[in-house]
């Protein structure tokens, strides 16, 4: 697979990411096997978890135990506070079975009190600081499910990562994204996405496809190779995967035969995305 530098940080990685979701709720035995052929038979060497995905981290730490040294792991805390992230980093740590995180990330971050006590006294940026002195981590990053929150982190600290929803119903739909894009280019940070490959969100009383996803995923290939195409065309290093394998071996499959959008498919998809209730609303 395709890879793509991840800002300054000088690593290389896979511009599709397995999302720990995939290995939430599998038996050890179905894990190890999505984890070797992610690895040995598709080429990932991005993996993305949390400890919110259930028991992924439980997971995926023994199922990725041998390829450790193969991979760029990044981790999240929903913590805000400084010991509640450092006892999350930690336990995230002995889970996963590793003695550091390459990437370690703030995650979620949405409100503006989520920003204020992040960056406030006993705040989860100390942990992260001292994290990456004491070796436990390389890299700082964040993901955000909102424009204010990315624009103000960004301002307030020098992240190597940020991880935001660069989708192509969010772009086109209320334009939700461009802003924060273009102020992480202008930082030189490394840019990835997370729901790529999301459409819509679920319809009341809809049956959902899909147990692991809070929203409608793409439901071809078709879809799949499409969305992706879409973020891959802006300037984003990795895309991580939804929570189904399904969905993970569509987007390698895509990622193997990229080719950039063309101006005729934008427009196509600018058109499409009218009417569409997108999965995070513009603030």
């Amino acid at each position: 697979m395709i890879k793509r530098m991840l800002g300054k940080t000088g690593e290389l990685i896979t511009v599709v990411g397995f999302g720990g979701i995939v290995v939430m709720d599998e038996t050890p035995e179905d894990a190890q096997r999505f984890v070797a052929a992610a690895v040995e038979e598709r080429g990932l060497n991005y993996f993305d978890v949390a400890p919110s995905y259930g028991n992924a981290e439980e997971r995926l730490g023994p199922a990725l135990e041998p390829y450790r040294s193969q991979v760029f792991l990044a981790c999240k805390t929903g913590k805000r506070d400084a010991v509640g992230a450092e006892e999350e980093l930690h336990a995230s740590l002995k889970r996963m079975r590793t003695d550091h995180f390459d990437l370690y990330q703030l995650h979620a971050v949405t409100t503006p009190e989520d920003v204020q006590q992040i960056f406030g006294p006993g705040g989860a940026l100390e942990t992260f600081v001292k994290a990456r002195q004491q070796g436990l981590v390389r890299f700082l990053g964040f993901s955000a499910h909102s424009e204010f929150a990315a624009l103000a982190l960004m301002e307030a600290f020098s992240f190597d990562t940020i991880l935001f929803p660069f989708n192509w119903v969010m772009w086109y739909g209320n334009k939700f994204g461009p802003q924060v894009m273009a102020k992480a280019q202008e930082q030189g940070m490394g840019v990835l996405a997370l729901k790529s490959l999301a459409g819509r969100s679920w319809r009341e009383g809809e049956e959902h496809r899909w147990s692991k996803t809070w929203y409608s995923p793409a439901e071809t290939y078709e879809e799949a190779e499409k969305s992706l195409r879409f973020t891959l065309s802006l300037p984003v290093t990795a895309a991580t995967s939804p929570g189904h394998k399904e969905l993970l071996w569509w987007a390698c499959d895509a990622a193997d035969r990229f080719t950039p959008l063309s101006e005729q498919e934008k427009e196509e998809l600018a058109q499409k995305s009218v009417g569409i209730q997108t999965i995070f609303p513009l603030h």
